[in-house]
């Protein structure tokens, strides 16, 4: 981030840290930090200039607001920075899982070529006809839902104001008639953020839901998802498969079942890490900065 916040030629002094120890010996000259993981509550009580935080994720649950407005801190998250990339990784995994190129990748390194099947069922397939429901059609859902129309792909995406437009979907129906449309699914993808009401969304019971051919793509967050749920469900073919950017546990622990199935495919929550990525929230980081010295009082994505 730093490097590339260099060769955009500010004048502002930035200094980059990696660990929590730098982070605590640096924060007391800060009037700006742009920060994710590395964050502690605690450090507030060593930032007495500090004006802003810019989240480089669009998570914000490791920040205590109420602090930071005792505090007069700002907080900007970096929600959609990355809506693009990861509804392209979530398109991606539809296709390796319709395409099964996991099952090709797992063949090219033990050298097989694999036959012609007879078998229908067991054959690659085609997306056009294919049913997506998309829960949490808002930024990455809805640009998710013009690349699978791209594929023919009928769409229904779940979102808490329906009113708020369909964009690409087919359909909309409320958050709470998911049930309804599971049964319809081909490819269930999650794009919802992790709230109360999404936490174990996916469970036993929707998973029953869902049809056995169907697959389960999670770019959204691991805790939307019963995992020991998802576990016994595709050891037990009550859907096909899963393609997962998250998991509850993260890393994914070396004993999850998970990483031996051959119907599951998993990436390390790489949905959004692109190359673009760092200039992407160096932008929002530039837009919120300017919004502050012109005098504005609401910043873009603003939390605090």
């Amino acid at each position: 981030m730093a490097e590339r916040f260099a060769l955009r030629g500010t004048s502002i002094r930035h200094v980059e840290v990696r660990t929590l120890e730098d982070f605590e010996a640096q924060i007391p000259q800060a009037d700006v930090v742009l920060v994710s993981g590395l964050w502690r509550n605690t450090l507030l009580a060593r930032a007495p200039r500090l004006k802003l935080i810019q989240s480089i994720s669009a998570g914000v649950d490791q920040y205590d607001k109420d602090a930071l407005k005792a505090a007069g801190v700002r907080l900007a998250s970096a929600q959609g920075v990355n809506a693009r990339a990861v509804a392209e990784h979530a398109i991606a995994l539809v296709l390796a899982m319709a395409r099964q190129i996991h099952l090709g990748r797992d063949n090219q390194h033990q050298r097989h070529w694999r036959g012609m099947i007879g078998d229908l069922a067991q054959r690659e397939d085609e997306l056009g006809g294919k049913t997506l429901v998309i829960v949490g059609l808002g930024r990455i859902g809805g640009r998710l839902a013009q690349l699978a129309k791209a594929f023919d792909m009928h769409v229904i995406g779940t979102r808490r104001d329906v009113s708020a437009g369909r964009g690409a979907a087919d359909e909309v129906v409320p958050d709470s008639r998911l049930s309804e449309v599971l049964p319809r699914a081909d490819f269930v993808a999650l794009t919802c953020p992790l709230t109360p009401q999404t936490e174990r969304l996916i469970d036993a019971k929707a998973l029953g839901a869902m049809k056995r051919s169907a697959v389960l793509v999670n770019v959204a967050r691991g805790r939307c998802v019963d995992e020991p749920a998802l576990i016994t469900a595709l050891s037990g073919g009550v859907i096909a498969g899963a393609a997962l950017d998250c998991t509850v546990e993260e890393p994914l622990p070396v004993d999850s079942p998970l990483w031996a199935m051959p119907n599951v495919l998993v990436t390390p929550h790489t949905a959004g890490e692109t190359r673009r990525y760092e200039d992407n929230v160096l932008d929002l980081l530039q837009e919120n900065l300017d919004r502050l010295w012109r005098g504005e009082t609401t910043l873009k994505n603003q939390v605090v």
